[in-house]
Order: C-alpha cells, then structure tokens, then sequence
C-alpha cells in the first residue's frame, strides 16, 4: 500500500529536533514515527505529511523532502500552509483547509498519484483527512492519541475563565474537528478499550460515533523501542549514566543507604501523574523507608527539589507539594534526584537499576495508556502501577487472569505502599514479575506488532470502502473559523 501520515503539528527531521523542547513535540511525534518507519520496513511506501517552517530560528524543518537514514520507502513529506514562521498547534486551524490540504494534492497530482489511504492523528490531522476524503473519496483511519473534551476537563476552570482558554486552545475548533474526524473515519484506532469508550463516549462526542459500534474501532497498542529499551541491550550510554547515578547516591545519600533499592519515578511533573501520591505512601511506611529509597527523575537538572524556582509555575506546584512531605517526615537522607536527558540514558539508568533490585512506580490519577511502564518492564525493572486506566489492561492477561506488574489505586497512598512492599519484601516475587515483564512486552508491544495492527485495519478500510454520494464530492472547503460549531455539532453528526 501507499500509506500517508497526516500530522500538520511538530514536524518530523532524522534528528527528532525539539522532542523534549516543546509540547507540540511529544509522545504523537514517537508514535508516528515507529509506526511509519515499521510499515515501511514492512514493504510498504509510506509518506509522512507535515507542516514547511521558514524560520531561522527551525531550520531543521525547511526542505520540502527529508527521511531517516537507512529507512527506504519512507519520505518526510513537508508541505506550507499559514505564514512562513513556526505556529503552536492549536494556531494552525485557519490555514489547513484554504491551504495544506489543497496544496498535498497539488503535490500529489504533480506527481502523478495519490496514497491508496490516509491514516490521521490528532484533530488538526483528522480534519485534514476529512477534507481530503471529500474532495478524492480516499478513506482514512483516525487516531486522536488525545481528545480536547478531556483537556478542557482536566484544566477544570470556572465558567468566567473560559473565554481566555478558548482564546489560547480553540476548544470549539478542535471539538468540532474531532467529531468530524469520527464521523467519517473509516476505522477510529485507539489505544486501549477504556480509551474507546471512555473518551470517545464523553457527551461532548455524542452522535459524532457510538462507542458500542466495533466495526468502527480497531484497539492497536503503541509499542516499545527495543533498539533502546532491552534488558539485554547495552548502550554506550551504560558507563556515563552509571557513573552520573552513583554520583547523585553518593551526593544525596548517607553511605548506609546507598546500596538500598530505589523507587522511581520518571514523569512529567503534572498533577495527574501523582508524583505526590507516591511520596505520601513512603513517608506513611517506615517499612519502606527501611527497603528502599525514593528517586525522583526531572529532565535538565539533577537538583530539582532545590531549584524549584527555574521550574514553570505549574511544575513548581508539584515539586514544591512534594519537597514539603519530605521536611514534614525528614525525608532529606531518603530521597535521591536524577537526570536522564534521554531515552537511552533513562533505558541505562533501568537496566542499572534492576540489577540493584529496585522498582519503577508511576501512580498517575489516571493513565490513558502507560507507555512508561512498558518501557521500564523492557529493561528488566518490575513496575508499579496505577490500576485506573490503560495499564489495568496492559499488565493483566484478560483471560488468565495473570499480571505482570503491581496495580495500585493511587488515591490511596497506603495501597501505593503496600504496592510497592510486595516485590520489595519478596525476592521470588520480584524475579517473576522482572521476567514476566520482559515477555509481556516482547509478546504483545512491540512497534512491529503496533504496525501490523495498522495493516490490518487499513487493509479492512480499503476493503469496506463505499464510494461517497456525489452531492458530498464538493470541492469547496470550508472556512474552519467561519464555522458556527455550537450550531453546527449536531449537522455535523448527521451527515
């Protein structure tokens, strides 16, 4: 097949510039990526369509035409809409339907044939699958990797507040485009069941697709790097992260401690990771204390509990929560702080730290899917987890009953320490949980099996494909921003 990639945010360059710099550059961005460049090793041609920028200060996304050393079959195909500057995402609306979409194919036709389907991520991608359906009946699938209803509700602002969110997100631009996206996707691609029906069944969706209908879900895990993330795969990494780690222990650590386990968590600081949580249950549990010591993982800085002032204001809230459970319960001789810049150095630092038999944790409030913990399982490090959203399915077999890690409900900080006991308390429970992590991963989430998820469901789109009525063939796209949405959902939903 020739498959096209529709991702107008971010960019994509073989150097995946900016990917720790910017929240345009984000985890969609990996996805994309291992899943093209897996179909593409899979024998098919592959496209990826992303925004130009001519701007001096991204010159890594100027050319028109890139790819990734040693992947054939794979382009990075950079087309411009908007001013010649880059844009935040959510500043992108205006210019996808009056500009990028008439201008890929424009592209296409001068090169004398379109893709056989597109596959879209993210609102402003469904969109433009949309519009592109319309004017060339080509079908697409579509995966949203995150909805705007659940952004808007996790900002949880008052009703006078609104305007200024609308001003900065566009809330009512992308919730309109995420429903179109829905109603005319060939096949909605999630990660998770609880992400099916959980997000796509918000009543801000509702009529846009029903959520019980299973012909148009496919549930396609994302996967795992192998190429970093093994417990049997050594980096050149290895030494220097070694060395850093038991740099910070000696630093942070009396020497009675340091060769104690460790407890870490490696996530973004935002609330819903429970990064609080998580200290709560160690300060609660003299036991743990006694087994283990807690590593707190913050990119940039191996000092984060007392830099909390370089932090944003939002970060600040949750170091500063954090460092105030560690004076009340005199923590300080308990608690180490990392760096690791980068997935290869976060990779080293698991492999290094299973072999001192310690754990990963991460209590978020809610998970749409844990790719973290995945990761960690990879290297050899057992996990920790919470038990509310896509991990309860990740690290439980639904027919055996069998897990591969802990579960944990993270408003709960006596269970998260009673989590985190078990395995600590148990070496046998340890090394099944290490083992069973390993071949979970390697069975299940890999991107090669991500990809072979999409085949399928691409394949059946093209398969079940109908050709649209004539009276929808228009050529005219609309003017997103001229679209009255608040009237318009439930036409939208109809057609």
């Amino acid at each position: 097949m020739h498959i096209a990639f529709l991702n107008p945010q971010g960019n994509f360059d073989p150097r995946d510039s900016h990917w720790t710099e910017h929240p345009d550059f984000g985890g969609q961005l990996v996805y994309v990526k291992e899943v093209a460049i897996a179909l593409a090793r899979a024998g098919h041609r592959v496209d990826i369509l992303t925004r130009q920028i001519l701007d001096p200060a991204w010159p890594e996304f100027a050319s028109l035409l890139d790819g990734y050393p040693g992947v054939d079959n794979l382009r990075i195909l950079r087309i411009s809409c908007g001013p010649r500057r880059f844009l935040r995402k959510e500043d992108l609306w205006p210019w996808l339907g009056s500009e990028w979409v008439p201008r890929i194919l424009a592209f296409y036709e001068e090169e004398g044939g379109l893709p056989d389907i597109f596959t879209a991520h993210y609102a402003d991608g469904g969109l433009s699958a949309a519009l592109l359906e319309r004017r060339t009946d080509i079908p697409f699938t579509f995966t949203a990797h995150s909805l705007g209803a659940q952004k808007l509700e996790k900002l949880s602002a008052p009703p006078a507040d609104f305007a200024q969110l609308e001003a900065r997100y566009h809330f009512r631009q992308r919730i309109a485009a995420e429903r179109i996206s829905m109603n005319r996707a060939g096949v909605i691609i999630t990660s998770t069941r609880q992400e099916r029906m959980r997000q796509y069944g918000h009543p801000l969706y509702r009529g846009a697709v029903d959520v019980n209908d299973d012909r148009r879900f496919a549930v396609i895990p994302p996967g795992v790097n192998l190429r970093i993330f093994a417990h049997d795969r050594a980096s050149n990494q290895e030494a220097a992260t070694q060395a850093a780690m038991e740099a910070s222990l000696a630093r942070d650590l009396p020497p009675a401690r340091r060769s104690l386990p460790l407890i870490l968590i490696a996530a973004r600081l935002d609330p819903k990771k429970n990064h609080l949580g998580l200290f709560r249950a160690y300060a609660q549990s003299p036991e743990l204390q006694a087994r283990a010591n807690l590593a707190l993982v913050v990119r940039g800085t191996d000092a984060p509990l007392r830099e909390i002032e370089r932090f944003p204001a939002h970060e600040q809230a949750v170091l500063r929560a954090c460092w105030e459970v560690v004076q009340a319960h005199g923590l300080e001789d308990k608690v180490v702080t990392l760096a690791l810049n980068s997935q290869q150095a976060l990779a080293a630092a698991y492999r290094h730290l299973a072999q001192r038999r310690s754990l990963f944790c991460l209590p978020a409030l809610y998970e749409p899917f844990g790719l973290a913990p995945l990761e960690a399982m990879a290297a050899g490090l057992p996990v920790v987890v919470t038990r509310h959203g896509g991990p309860s399915e990740s690290l439980r077999d639904e027919i055996t009953g069998k897990t591969f890690g802990v579960l944990v409900d993270p408003d709960d900080p006596a269970d998260i320490a009673r989590g985190l006991l078990r395995p600590l308390q148990d070496a046998a429970l340890w090394r099944r949980l290490r083992q069973a992590g390993i071949q979970r991963v390697r069975s299940r989430y890999t991107w090669e099996q991500t990809a072979r998820g999409y085949e399928t469901a691409l394949r059946a789109v093209l398969a079940a494909r109908e050709p649209i009525p004539q009276w929808f063939l228009n050529p005219a796209i609309p003017d997103l921003p001229a679209l009255d949405v608040d009237n318009r959902l439930s036409a939208v939903a109809q057609t």
